[in-house]
């Protein structure tokens, strides 16, 4: 079998090379032929697929199938740590790109930079689906000169996307119990799992499994597997310990081969019929929960799980490929595509930042607060720097109870295998608490978390000041009030930088770090070293009031809330954005935020912005009510509206029907319009105070910090896209020359 006659130049590509070996196992007839894949970097550059990569696991098969004597088996691995995280996403930005001139790795290609002639891709990523499906698939079914030998993938590392299909072509696997991460994020990003996943998959583990792996687990902010997880899925025959995974791996080869033990026997039948139909039920029922219908890769993955139920396997690659090319040359892709190289890229070196080496060392933290933020700081610290952390509060019961949450949590992670018994009592250790601030007298790092309220602030800062050391780096959590302010009255302000976690701390990936009128190099560039031993991403802004993501939320937020106000129903009004895709409506987002925090940032961008950001009256009667949202539970258990919190947020006019359908209130579509409009204006201003570097730190932020999705792309250039940039400010956030794709 010969590599279908594809043209295709990819002359960037990084290539994956296939390197063959034999084995002679004991009790085996022939040798086992052992395909390596390996691109010639260390781990941090994972194996990819690209069309020279292809070509060369094709021309890997033919060395096979002419080796003397003829081999008894296939197996393919991977090189240390990695076995192939699947295709090269680069080959699609190289086909007829616009825009390549500017792009810097500084700057990230927006989607409208790197969407392709689509008279160029389709053809090519026809035929890259093509090759892509042959070379794989001669792999995995083992026809060498007209006979059959069993073939064997032996996932030794990560393995994603097309690498992971790779595996599902083969007749066995074994996979690592120390693989990292193992997925089909495709659907993440704007496509489908194009080389035989969506045939193979559900075939193998069910379609319920397989609308987890490939819909709902990319829907989840591309939620991962790590090997034990993926073994019980059904994916692997067998799980070995990393420690000399490949012989290990090739003794149960020689097992397999001499029948001593029948892996395909073992596994569970597929459930057919109603079963499948009901898996895809539940995957459609995500979707739309997730997406409202607002991207279409979801949809056509499931179209092809449907697929797979009873088409034959040239039908439903055939069915795959074209998937590929129509979602190649999307808006979702492109805008994906953008998101992804921000958070890959964007988000490991921060814009604007002094020189790393200014940094100073973290040896001790002092955090001051005992409630649940602080607690979670206080974990976060202890893990991820391994130093001892010091908690302080005004009263004994405050602290035990801190405390007492950093170790309860320390006893979940060791219940659930994330650490040794060993590891766990070191983090016990390193996390304690002192009615006193004298604890901190050694700390190189001290940050609060106390209510906000910029005297109680600014109190806790002086108090510190009096004990700390003259170089440690005081630092707040602070989520909307002015870092400048709070250090004003100190001896040494040019040590004080804001540190904004997003909660929860362990999941939300963003952080801001705010430079303040006063702050030194050093303390940003310490700031920013801590942020990323930490694990978070750092987006360095300046001071303002509520910085970026929450000054944009609010005032996205106080869009829905006004019309809510002038008489809009709350479902109405809390729909409104749906069209977009939004991962959580604006009032679930209100009442995960906790209404006091919310109306805390809109009071103070009120006072600061009176303009744009009006009071929330009918907020700060759900907050005086006690309400933590305006929905509740109904007796079948799902979410409903709570009648009194709705009152409350609609007020005396509207809340009486007097405005309430009198051709007032706003409609769901104009709703979303004035979100989009206030979003758009807000932006601008941000760019125009020089709150970030540019208009990336923002796209940025929003994705991490507030959950923009994806399939969207970075906020500024979906409000380019969608013509609310020029509309409002009267210009795009786009640069100059670059068209926007319609």
């Amino acid at each position: 079998m010969s590599s279908p006659d594809v043209a295709l130049d990819f002359p960037d590509e990084v290539v994956t090379h296939a390197y063959v070996r034999y084995a002679q196992l004991p009790g085996v007839d022939g040798p086992v032929a052992l395909i390596t894949l390996d691109n010639g970097h260390d781990h941090t550059r994972p194996n990819t697929f690209g069309p020279a990569g292809l070509r060369e696991l094709l021309a890997a098969v033919d060395e096979i199938e002419a080796h003397t004597p003829p081999v008894a088996a296939v197996a393919v691995t991977g090189k240390p740590f990695i076995f192939c995280v699947g295709a090269d996403l680069s080959f699609r930005s190289s086909l007829g790109q616009r825009g390549r001139e500017d792009a810097s790795p500084s700057r990230p290609r927006r989607p409208e930079e790197t969407q392709p002639d689509p008279d160029a891709i389709r053809p090519a990523i026809e035929k890259l689906g093509e090759l892509g499906h042959a070379a794989l698939r001669r792999v995995g079914e083992g026809k060498l000169g007209g006979r059959k030998v069993p073939t064997f993938a032996l996932v030794n590392g990560a393995a994603m996307g097309g690498g992971l299909e790779l595996a599902l072509h083969c007749d066995y696997r074994a996979f690592s119990a120390g693989i990292p991460v193992l997925a089909l994020p495709e659907v993440f990003l704007g496509l489908v799992p194009g080389w035989g996943g969506t045939q193979l998959l559900p075939n193998l583990v069910g379609a319920d499994k397989a609308v987890t792996l490939a819909v709902e687990n990319p829907l989840n902010t591309n939620r991962t597997l790590k090997g034990p997880q993926a073994a019980r899925l059904g994916l692997a025959d067998v799980l070995l310990e990393p420690a000399d995974f490949l012989e290990e791996a090739l003794g149960w080869v020689g097992r397999v081969l001499r029948g001593e033990t029948d892996p395909a026997a073992a596994r569970p039948a597929v459930e057919r019929g109603q079963a499948w139909a009901d898996a895809l039920a539940r995957g459609r029922a995500l979707a739309d929960a997730k997406l409202h219908g607002a991207a279409p890769a979801a949809y056509r993955a499931l179209d092809l799980l449907a697929l797979a139920e009873a088409a034959d396997r040239d039908a439903g690659y055939a069915a795959e490929t074209t998937a590929l090319a129509d979602l190649s040359v999307s808006d979702e892709l492109a805008a994906s595509l953008y998101a992804f190289d921000l958070t890959q890229k964007r988000a490991r070196k921060p814009a604007g930042g002094p020189d790393p080496k200014l940094a100073r060392p973290v040896a001790k933290v002092g955090v001051v607060g005992a409630g649940l933020m602080a607690s979670q700081l206080a974990l976060l610290f202890a893990q991820r720097l391994e130093v001892p952390v010091v908690l302080t509060d005004l009263d004994q019961a405050r602290l035990d109870k801190g405390v007492g949450y950093v170790h309860r949590e320390v006893d979940n992670l060791l219940l659930r295998g994330r650490v040794s018994h060993d590891k766990a009592n070191r983090l016990k250790a390193l996390v304690t608490g002192s009615l006193t601030k004298d604890a901190f007298a050694d700390a190189d790092l001290v940050i609060e978390a106390v209510f906000e309220d910029l005297k109680v602030k600014q109190a806790v800062l002086g108090e510190l000041e009096a004990v700390v050391r003259p170089d440690a780096l005081l630092l707040t959590n602070t989520s909307a009030l002015s870092v400048t302010d709070m250090a004003a009255g100190l001896a040494h302000p040019e040590r004080v930088a804001g540190l904004h976690f997003f909660n929860p701390v362990a999941v939300l990936p963003l952080v801001e770090v705010v430079r303040a009128a006063r702050t030194d190099d050093a303390a940003v560039a310490t700031t920013l070293a801590v942020a990323r031993k930490l694990g978070k991403n750092a987006v360095l802004v300046k001071d303002a009031p509520a910085f970026v993501v929450n000054r944009l939320l609010t005032r996205f937020l106080g869009e829905v809330l006004g019309a809510i106000e002038a008489g809009t129903p709350v479902a109405e009004a809390d729909a409104a954005l749906d069209p977009l895709g939004l991962p959580m409506s604006p009032l679930t987002l209100l009442a995960l935020v906790g209404p006091p925090v919310a109306l805390h940032v809109a009071q103070t961008l009120h006072e600061a912005f009176p303009d744009r950001f009006h009071s929330p009256a009918g907020l700060g009667r759900v907050v005086a009510a006690g309400k933590a949202s305006v929905y509740t539970t109904g007796p079948d258990g799902t979410q409903v509206i709570d009648d009194e919190a709705a009152a409350l947020a609609r007020g005396p006019v509207a809340g009486d029907g007097a405005a309430a359908g009198s051709g007032l209130a706003p409609s769901g579509d104009e709703v979303r319009a004035s979100a989009l409009s206030a979003l758009a204006q807000e932006i601008r201003l941000l760019l125009d105070e020089g709150v970030v570097a540019e208009a990336a730190d923002i796209d940025l932020c929003m994705i991490l910090g507030a959950g923009w999705p994806f399939h969207l792309g970075g906020i500024t250039p979906y409000l380019d896209r969608v013509g609310v940039s020029e509309k409002i400010t009267g210009a795009r956030f786009t640069p100059p020359g670059v068209a926007t794709v319609r």
